[in-house]
């Protein structure tokens, strides 16, 4: 799995999609870009491939296409026009795109067409801390009553999702 940070500018998100989706197809990979102000850290994403191949792999999966079953799990949701939330949108977004395939060389190929649509920048780890807390509904109590992070809340919330099936 590769990830791929940056700022993009979205004036048409069908158009953005379609475009993420050929390079996807060119390169022979899933893709995958989230909101960066959504994700936490890198191991919130490897998580959520973790349980989406699980699922997959299990005939327990809600979406046909691998690269929305990922969004779902990052989400915690198993509700795809929900977990939508943590896509684009238009304007400027700070993004993480996930990149994963069975190869290197196709994963490099798709890291290198995502780069071109991006404008650099490390994104990662930089999420909105009042807008997780919100989405993920991670009350203050929540947190005084654990020693966990918001981090260690997000993953268990994704991992709840094979529970509440």
């Amino acid at each position: 799995m590769r990830l791929v940070e940056g700022v993009v500018e979205v004036d048409d998100v069908g158009a953005f999609v379609a475009r993420i989706g050929d390079i996807a197809d060119e390169a022979g990979v899933t893709v995958q870009v989230f909101d960066a102000r959504y994700v936490v850290s890198r191991r919130h994403l490897e998580r959520a491939v973790e349980l989406a191949d699980r699922a997959i792999e299990r005939g327990e999966n809600v979406a046909r296409d691998r690269a929305v079953e990922i969004l779902c799990y990052v989400a915690g949701r198993r509700q795809i026009d929900r977990a939508l939330t943590l896509g684009v949108d238009e304007g400027r977004t700070p993004v993480v795109a996930l990149v994963d395939g069975d190869d290197e060389s196709d994963e490099a190929d798709a890291e290198t067409a995502l780069r071109e649509l991006l404008d650099p920048a490390e994104t990662l780890g930089d999420y909105d801390d009042e807008l997780v807390r919100d989405y993920f509904e991670i009350q203050e109590t929540e947190l005084t009553a654990t020693a966990g992070s918001v981090e260690d809340l997000v993953l268990e919330r994704i991992a709840l999702l094979d529970v509440e099936k």
